[in-house]
């Protein structure tokens, strides 16, 4: 790359990258997570969902319109669908699937089940499958699901509003976990139980009694293995942790988080062969880098430092990234066609200003080139927070995003990268 890297950033001071927004009005537009793709391979049609102006958790009252736009004519809207099952941080986990040129998946709701429906965008004609989706394989053959209404007793703003009366207090039950569902046939099995991980050996202290659920799913790049991360507390309901954190100060310690502790665990697609990638009880964003590398923000079992990480599946090796270049945490992606020497990332809004900042790292050379900072006013706060959560669309040339920094509502946006990634002198 040469001295490529030094002239982008030197670029970057001088403004070199417009943000476009390619939806507006008066409805929220936004995509939700950063792990998924958002526009199709050919590049030309980008997937979001729109909401009216409300700020607060979500309903099942509340319908979320699921728009195709077409970044060749104008970024005109076309509705396809519409969702009762979505939350702020994740919207309804839509998204092209992958090898796909006509057919988008989404999350819904059919009388008191979530499903996923996948909609062909050419021929009109959708299909509905027995799960919601968490994850799916990078051949868009199977998906990978959890209990979303367990997700969103524990963790309020990544599950779905609740539709069943049976009991989420369980703390691990072994009917309950991580399915796989093929995506042709909607035929599902149970892969990983709660139970089993519960049990899992934990040097650091056991968590066999605490009440657990799963989180974060993600396949590495051949579809062999995935990673999720195993969430855990001693109190079922917050609010009775809070009561807990108060007599219990150890779980206030800086860099854990305390109202949970996490493991992050790999497994086979089969639910076998589990190990325990990282038992520090931190680790947040990551991102497969590789079949066997993790990318991942997190704390290590020595007692290291949070920071990003590269994790070796399946052994206890790891080795810290810039941590001067990346030194707060991101929702952490490598640019398409780049050989995994870019990153792309962004932070939580900063305590002086308030504005979240977009870049990209080229791990070679440690050079940042930061694309932009985007103010979130304050009412986006807590479950409502707007996160940027970058995604690169297929070709590695586009980054699109969400942000509040117009209007205090959510928008789509787009910068383009091609000139700072392919090297070019800007």
């Amino acid at each position: 790359m040469g001295l490529q890297p030094r002239l982008n950033i030197m670029a970057a001071q001088r403004g070199a990258f417009p943000v476009k927004s390619i939806t507006d009005g008066t409805k929220q537009h936004w995509m939700g997570y950063y792990d998924k793709w958002q526009v199709d391979p050919t590049g030309r049609y980008a997937v979001g969902n729109e909401v009216d102006l409300i700020f607060r958790s979500p309903t099942v009252e509340d319908v979320l319109k699921i728009g195709l736009i077409d970044l060749e004519n104008g970024n005109t809207w076309r509705q396809i669908g519409t969702s009762t099952t979505w939350s702020w941080q994740q919207g309804c986990m839509l998204q092209w699937i992958p090898g796909k040129r006509d057919e988008v998946i989404w999350n819904d709701r059919h009388g008191s089940s979530y499903v996923s429906r996948i909609y062909n965008v050419r021929t009109g004609k959708m299909r509905t499958l027995p799960r919601a989706i968490y994850t799916l394989s990078p051949d868009g053959s199977f998906a990978l699901c959890v209990d979303m209404d367990r997700l969103q007793f524990y963790r309020p703003g990544y599950g779905y509003p609740l539709i069943s009366d049976h009991d989420l207090r369980a703390k691990a039950p072994a009917d309950k976990g991580v399915y796989r569902m093929n995506l042709n046939s909607g035929e599902s099995r149970l892969i990983v139980s709660l139970a089993e991980i519960a049990e899992l050996p934990r040097p650091l202290g056991s968590v066999s009694g605490h009440h657990h659920w799963f989180n974060h799913l993600l396949i590495n790049p051949s579809g062999t293995r995935f990673i999720f991360l195993n969430r855990s507390r001693p109190r079922a309901s917050i609010e009775e942790m809070n009561a807990f954190l108060e007599k219990n100060p150890k779980w206030q310690r800086p860099g854990f988080t305390p109202h949970h502790l996490t493991r992050a665990i790999t497994a086979s697609v089969d639910g076998s062969d589990t190990y325990v990638l990282n038992d520090s009880g931190t680790f947040s964003h990551f991102i497969w880098k590789r079949d066997d590398v993790v990318t991942a923000w997190a704390t290590t079992e020595d007692g290291g430092r949070a920071a990003f990480y590269e994790f070796t599946d399946k052994t206890k090796r790891h080795s810290m990234l810039d941590n001067e270049a990346m030194p707060m945490n991101g929702h952490n992606t490598y640019v398409p066609n780049t050989d995994c020497e870019w990153i792309l990332n962004d932070t939580y809004p900063a305590p002086h200003d308030s504005k979240q900042t977009l870049y990209l790292y080229h791990v070679p050379t440690r050079r940042k080139v930061v694309l932009g900072r985007f103010f979130q006013p304050a009412k986006f706060q807590g479950e409502l927070r707007c996160d940027l959560h970058p995604r690169c669309d297929q070709q590695g040339s586009r980054v699109f995003f969400d942000s509040t920094h117009e209007g205090a509502r959510r928008q789509i946006y787009c910068v383009d990268i091609n000139a700072v990634v392919r090297g070019a002198n800007l």
